[in-house]
């Protein structure tokens, strides 16, 4: 990898890992484009995997203040409990949460819930999702459209009256599992989780808050496991400009945060349906006529 290809890689990480477009399918094309390590699909999994470390940190950073009061609370409630402190009941918060929880704590354990779906579906599947059928263009088309059209469903008969405060269980089973889409590619992690959110009755804005702090574990976890892994699989001249990739990711990741929970405040995921909709249907055509390899001969 050069730093032309990190740069690149670094923006379009960024920008298509938060708006839920799939990040895998933009990134795909984006490595072939500039032929990144001949194509070989073992090394650019693990190379996307770590750049992804870069929005991790955008995360980190923005919802700075959410992640020390979730810490600081589940820390403090859990022991007031171990020093009986707190009494051990339900009342008050229309049995969403255990009332010697703040919401805050609560939250905490709801991020944990939703996190073990894809943590057990990607220990589980991990050989197929390092492998080349990852990469594959008709499985990414797929996945483009049928989200879509998921999203769409999602968008009319969701009820769209959930604030965070009035998330439980019920909403990180059904985000949980909707993230475990998120392996399969074109599928989108955001689009997903937020499409599992307004199935779940929760308001844009709050699925998409939902969806980024759910993103930490997995996306942490994978990223980690795959640094590991990166360095005795990747070229050794590669490793500065990954860095560079990541920090690049990172801040324009920061930036498409940013947007994403002020366009939703105001606007539906209309405009991201429309996208994927267009963007697998060229991706559909354009293999049917044999214009693209579905997968890249490495």
């Amino acid at each position: 990898m050069n730093y032309i290809q990190a740069i690149i890689l670094g923006i379009v990480q960024g920008l298509t890992e938060f708006i839920p477009i799939s990040s895998t399918a933009h990134l795909v094309f984006a490595s072939r484009w500039t032929n990144l390590y001949d194509g070989d699909p073992q090394q650019i999994t693990a190379t996307i995997a770590v750049i992804q470390l870069g929005t991790v940190a955008a995360v980190f950073f923005y919802f700075a203040s959410d992640i020390f009061n979730i810490s600081t609370a589940f820390i403090r409630d859990h022991w007031g409990v171990l020093t009986r402190k707190r009494p051990v009941r339900h009342s008050g918060t229309g049995g969403v949460r255990p009332i010697w929880l703040s919401q805050e704590a609560w939250l905490g354990w709801l991020i944990i819930i939703g996190s073990i779906p894809i943590g057990v579906a990607g220990l589980w599947f991990k050989d197929l999702i390092e492998g080349p059928e990852t990469k594959n263009l008709w499985v990414i088309a797929i996945m483009l459209i049928g989200v879509a059209l998921l999203l769409g469903v999602a968008e009319l008969v969701g009820s769209q009256r959930k604030e965070v405060g009035q998330l439980g269980i019920w909403d990180a089973i059904v985000v949980g599992f909707a993230q475990v889409l998120a392996l399969i590619p074109g599928a989108s992690r955001s689009g997903s989780t937020i499409m599992g959110g307004l199935f779940a009755g929760q308001k844009r804005e709050t699925a998409a808050r939902f969806s980024f702090l759910l993103s930490i574990p997995a996306i942490t976890a994978a990223g980690l496991l795959q640094l590991r892994e990166a360095w005795a699989i990747l070229p050794e001249d590669s490793f500065m400009p990954l860095l560079v990739s990541t920090i690049v990711s990172g801040v324009v990741g920061y930036l498409s945060i940013w947007f994403l929970l002020a366009f939703l405040r105001k606007n539906s995921t209309l405009i991201f349906i429309v996208y994927r909709l267009i963007l697998g249907s060229v991706i559909l055509a354009l293999l049917w006529y044999g214009v693209l390899s579905p997968v890249l001969e490495v």
